[in-house]
Formats: C-alpha cells, structure tokens, sequence
C-alpha cells in the first residue's frame, strides 16, 4: 500500500482514530520502501520509535530491489515510479 511520509507515523499508530485498517497493533510488521533506502530507513526507525518494533526498510530501496530481478509490477494507469 502506498502512504505518503508526511502520513505515516498516524496512519500506522494503533491508537490513532484515522489510522489505517491494517494497523492493527504495536506487533504489526511494517515495510518501508523508498527510492534508494535512504528515506525508507529513517521512515522505518521513526515506527519503531512510535512503538512498531517489527518496521525494517529495504536496503537500497526499489532500485536495489529491481536490479535484483525482484518482481516489479508496472501500472498501467500511467501513474506509479518509473524507471
């Protein structure tokens, strides 16, 4: 699912009334996934701080992910990442 970094710790915060259906609770494993891995790790520790202690990131985000030959799904709505 994609949730913007302004929205992400109170859309993955259990406690909070507009968070996600999926945030179900503090045990929630949570991956984060930027461009490098840069963001997605900040983003992913700033979870465990909130007390998501199962939130990693990528290393090397979705280009390392794609140069592996990990599966990439591409839209056909146009909009999404492109390479």
């Amino acid at each position: 699912m994609l949730v913007e970094r302004n929205h992400l710790e109170w859309r993955f915060d259990p406690e909070c009334t507009v968070r996600l259906p999926q945030a179900t609770g503090y045990d929630a494993q949570v991956i984060v996934l930027c461009s490098q891995g840069y963001a997605s790790s900040l983003a992913a520790d700033s979870l465990r701080r909130l007390g998501l202690h199962r939130s990693t990131d990528v290393i090397g985000g979705f280009w390392a992910w794609a140069v592996q030959g990990l599966p990439v799904h591409q839209p056909s709505s146009g909009r999404g990442c492109s390479m």
